[in-house]
């Protein structure tokens, strides 16, 4: 991959709706935002990593473990419009918006996406895996279709793409008939500088105000989106469930690594 400077920031907010004050949960003896960075921080490839919250008890959180963080607005709408402040206060050619409730991410997850910037064309990019059967159709799991070179066509909350000749009904993506090139988008972002200011200035889309998915304001405004194979999937943490199903992960890792 060719030599650019790279920041991480990992957004972390103390509300929630759906979980409350979930990245300062404790998962497997640390906090969820910890696992995160420790997992971006391991993959060498960014420097710094940093926290970007604007919640003094997640900042002092995060100071007693050695983690960097970045002070940001409390006004900011979303996640990228934290990562545009902390571009402000950083100078980086690219920086990756790294999910703050995606603890079992590892270092392996970086690597393929960010390798995609050795192609010029690549403004922004994103990671997808495999659909889970059972998560086919789920609209929380969002699902992306690509062109052959990788370029974002559309990501959806649907089932995508409509299997016009082997839809037999609901079960058709569970049993395994029918199309299986399903692809779940995981909600890690890499943007060159230009980009990621462009993105943020531009007001909310129809396409992403309809699907609630943000990276849509890119696609409608002719951003390219450029998506990599990631080594695995996620658990992303938004509920108890997910919480105690990241937790059994993490220490089974823990157990095999003899930690």
């Amino acid at each position: 991959m060719s030599v650019y400077r790279i920041a991480g920031v990992i957004p972390a907010r103390l509300s929630s709706t759906r979980l409350s004050r979930k990245v300062l949960r404790v998962i497997a003896g640390r906090p969820m935002v910890e696992w995160v960075w420790r997992a971006a921080q391991a993959s060498g490839l960014m420097d710094p990593v940093v926290v970007a919250t604007d919640s003094e008890e997640v900042a002092a959180a995060c100071r007693e473990r050695g983690i960097p963080v970045a002070m940001t607005s409390a006004e900011c709408p979303s996640g990228s419009d934290r990562v545009r402040q902390v571009a402000r206060q950083i100078d980086a050619d690219i920086y990756v918006n790294i999910q703050g409730d995606e603890p079992t991410l590892t270092a392996e997850f970086f690597p393929p996406m960010l390798a995609l910037f050795d192609r010029p064309e690549v403004e922004v990019a994103t990671l997808a895996v495999r659909c889970p059967p059972e998560e086919i159709d789920d609209p929380n799991a969002v699902k992306v279709v690509a062109a052959l070179d990788g370029r974002a066509l559309y990501f959806s909350r649907a089932m995508i793409p409509f299997d016009r000749d082997g839809y037999r009904g609901r079960e058709i993506a569970r049993d395994g008939a029918g199309f299986t090139g399903y692809r779940k988008h995981l909600g890690i972002y890499a943007y060159r500088k230009a980009a990621l200011e462009r993105f943020a200035a531009l007001p909310p889309s129809p396409l992403e105000l309809t699907e609630r998915l943000e990276q849509l304001r890119l696609l409608e405004n002719g951003i390219a989106l450029y998506v990599a194979e990631a080594p695995g999937d996620t658990i992303g943490v938004d509920t108890e469930a997910d919480l105690l199903r990241a937790e059994a992960v993490l220490r089974e890792r823990a157990k095999q690594s003899g930690e």
